[in-house]
């Protein structure tokens, strides 16, 4: 460990930082001083515009410039480097070419700084081999010297308690310490996100761009916003998780401390490309993925900024809804079919009030008998005074109901004590009110100062914009809210890790990336995978005799590495009958091969047993390189991705987790029995997914994806027809 790593890690011991959150976050967050390298007077320049930030935002510790080709820039004295500063450096804002960030960080580290922005592009967002090789050299120099570093090809910082802006943007910032942090790894998204945040009257504590996360990630972010009592909701812009377990202990740990973690995923991973031989990598795009695994520790994934925003509005300003059932009060009959038809497209569900709610309301309206839920107001009892509080309280009482919907907006000027009346009463109730309540907007709106203003002193309620992203988020806040967080997972290795005994012989024959289906099912069977009794044969007689052996009827296939599916070639005839039909089949699948143009190797005919069952499933793992493995369970056979019934869970995968992964999809309803169809052996599938769950784990990475489609499943139990697993590259 460095000399400097060994320093930062001793000042946190010793109390000189806050004793919580990621000490190097804190660090970067928090710095005593700033030095800006690569200062110069060119207008306009990034350089020039964080001096001026800095200032202009009343940071309190010094800021000096440096460039040794200067002596004095922006009317202060210019220093050549590090070593020549007139105290001990504390964090860098660094902003010089590319090929010379490694040894401004590592003088700079010499000199006792402890943190560093690196906004400088020109590493591995770059893909030839100089830019990467210095991308490589970046991240050496940060391991070496302990700086806490966010970048490069980044866009600043800001914390709000600190008054530190180091973001180069001429645009007015409301620096006030709010629920909200933002980790963003583009830094034009992370100022769009603070801005429409702030038109929203919301408050921001903490933004960090973190760019290319060659030093901190946003993992650590993570972890230190966890620990922040000011912050409820910490927003994420992810274009890739870096460091998987870590991000995921994050999330986690987030969860855990009541703080929501909100993300925006952008793109698709490599892993739906490196396994396009499987089914499951097809399937299995990152995205999925990502919300297989990280909705698992808690985090919310949104599509897109809008519903970013509305989240944090909800989250920021709500208490979470203990269960999934809606309650709502609406003033316009178009209001009420809007909110039931989109609601039922993002699966939430108006609740079915008791009978002595309905009553207790028709007392309220003086109208008697009370049908329907949410309410179309338009009562003319409503204009009593109490009523709407009456109706609120009434609902929330409601065992049924376990978040109260109400249409409202904010006034964009005073004019209406009726309405500040019902908001301030409104007010009043959700501070006290175990159960969330939230207003909807028919549409979305601007706001003016003074709906600003106003904002402000209704702290416990969401006011959500336009009634579908709304709804939309609604059901993501519900499914986050009571969705229990999985703890962290850890296995054991099967005995005589039987996974590292076959990839050594795959390895030793020179074998993959693609494995055929024989040594494939080899595999899966060590994992108490059933298959069916075959052989694999060399000439017809052999073929014949094996056939005979097994019993007709009897499958035929052709086996071979390169034609991972068979029966799009004609590789598979089923149904032989006969030693006879089985030396005819021999030969045709012979000839078959021998036809196709790229003249495929084989290693000869698979003779199979013909299995019977009533339901034909797909069971697959895929490796993906931001969350790790992940396992598929699903309908199966060859129309696998057109019908796409299949879900995706995290890995390990226990009894309890494999069960709920097979509840996801419809074809579970038809395992259980479904209009006079008997029951399946849904135990086997279980056992046969947490086999390759842990098939997977013992691998540690070196397979990319299995494939088992069809796992054939029946009443008397489950078994694997054909096997695919290749390996990683």
């Amino acid at each position: 460990m460095s000399q400097n790593k060994i320093q930062i890690e001793a000042s946190w011991v010793s109390g000189e930082m806050e004793s919580t959150g990621h000490p190097g976050v804190h660090a970067l967050l928090n710095p005593k001083n700033i030095v800006i390298v690569g200062a110069s007077e060119k207008p306009g320049n990034w350089a020039e515009r964080v001096w001026r930030n800095v200032h202009r935002y009343g940071f309190s510790g010094n800021v000096y410039p440096i460039n040794a080709s200067r002596e004095e820039v922006w009317g202060v004295r210019c220093y050549p480097d590090c070593a020549s500063l007139p105290e001990k450096p504390d964090h860098l804002v660094v902003l010089v070419p590319a090929v010379a960030v490694p040894d401004v960080l590592l003088d700079a580290a010499k000199a006792g700084a402890r943190s560093a922005t690196v906004m400088t592009s020109g590493f591995d967002e770059l893909t030839d081999s100089a830019s990467v090789d210095l991308a490589t050299r970046l991240k050496k120099v940060i391991e070496e010297t302990g700086l806490a570093v966010s970048g490069p090809n980044c866009l600043g910082n800001l914390n709000a308690k600190a008054k530190l802006v180091t973001i180069p943007d001429d645009r007015p910032l409301l620096l006030t310490p709010g629920p909200v942090a933002i980790i963003s790894q583009s830094g034009g998204l992370a100022t769009a996100m603070k801005r429409a945040l702030q038109d929203r009257g919301i408050d921001v504590s903490a933004i960090v761009s973190s760019g290319n996360e060659a030093g901190l990630s946003t993992a650590d972010y993570i972890q230190h916003f966890a620990s922040d009592p000011d912050v409820r909701v910490i927003f994420s812009y992810l274009e890739a998780v870096s460091k998987p377990e870590p991000f995921l202990e994050a999330c986690r740990a987030a969860r855990a401390c009541g703080k929501a973690v909100v993300v925006m995923k952008l793109g698709v991973s490599d892993i739906g490309r490196e396994a396009a031989q499987a089914h499951t990598g097809a399937l299995a795009g990152s995205m999925q993925a990502f919300d297989a695994v990280a909705g698992q520790v808690g985090v919310i994934r949104v599509d897109n900024l809008d519903s970013a925003v509305e989240a944090i509005e909800l989250l920021a300003h709500a208490k979470l809804p203990a269960g999934k059932k809606l309650g709502a009060i609406t003033f316009s009959g178009a209001m009420r079919g809007l909110m039931l038809d989109i609601g039922r497209g993002h699966g939430l569900e108006f609740a079915d009030l008791a009978p002595a709610t309905y009553e207790a309301m028709g007392n309220i309206l003086g109208v008697g008998s009370i049908l329907g839920n949410p309410l179309d107001g338009g009562f003319a009892a409503l204009t009593k005074p109490t009523a709407y509080v009456e109706l609120i309280e009434t609902i929330l009482a409601d065992s049924n109901v376990d978040m109260l919907l109400l249409q409202e907006e904010l006034p964009r000027d005073d004019g209406s004590t009726r309405k500040l009346k019902n908001l301030a009463d409104v007010e009043a109730i959700a501070a006290k009110a175990s159960k969330p309540i939230a207003f909807v907007s028919m549409l979305s709106y601007a706001m003016t100062d003074y709906s600003r203003e106003l904002r402000r002193s209704l702290p416990h309620v969401p006011f959500l914009h336009e009634i579908d992203k709304s709804l939309k988020v609604v059901r993501s806040i519900m499914d986050y809210a009571t969705t229990r967080p999985s703890p962290t997972r850890t296995a054991q290795p099967a005995a005589n890790n039987p996974a590292d005994r076959h990839l050594q012989s795959f390895a030793k024959d020179r074998i993959g990336p693609v494995i055929d289906e024989v040594r494939s099912k080899a595999l899966l069977r060590d994992y108490g995978i059933a298959v069916p009794r075959e052989y694999l044969c060399a000439t017809a007689e052999e073929a014949a005799t094996r056939a005979a052996e097994i019993g007709f009827p009897v499958v035929g296939k052709i086996v071979s590495s390169a034609l991972p599916h068979k029966s799009d070639v004609g590789g598979v005839i089923v149904g032989l009958n006969s030693a006879k039909e089985v030396a005819e089949a021999f030969d045709r699948l012979i000839a078959v091969a021998e036809g196709l143009p790229q003249k495929p190797p084989i290693d000869g005919i698979l003779v199979a047993e013909q299995a019977s069952g009533s339901l034909e499933l797909v069971l697959g793992a895929s490796l993906d390189p931001e969350v790790g493995p992940v396992i598929m369970f699903g309908a199966g056979g060859i129309d696998i991705e057109l019908t796409r019934d299949v879900a995706l869970a995290g890995c390990p995968l226990d009894e309890k987790q494999a069960r709920q992964l097979i509840a996801k999809t419809r074809i579970s309803t038809i395992m259980g029995g479904y209009r006079g169809r008997p029951a399946c052996d849904s135990e086997s599938v279980v056992k046969a997914l947490v086999g390759l769950s842990q098939l997977m784990f013992d691998a540690g990475g070196r397979i990319t994806s299995i494939d088992v489609n069809p796992f054939l499943l029946s009443a008397k139990g489950g078994v694997a027809l054909d096997g695919l697993v290749v390996l990683r590259k």
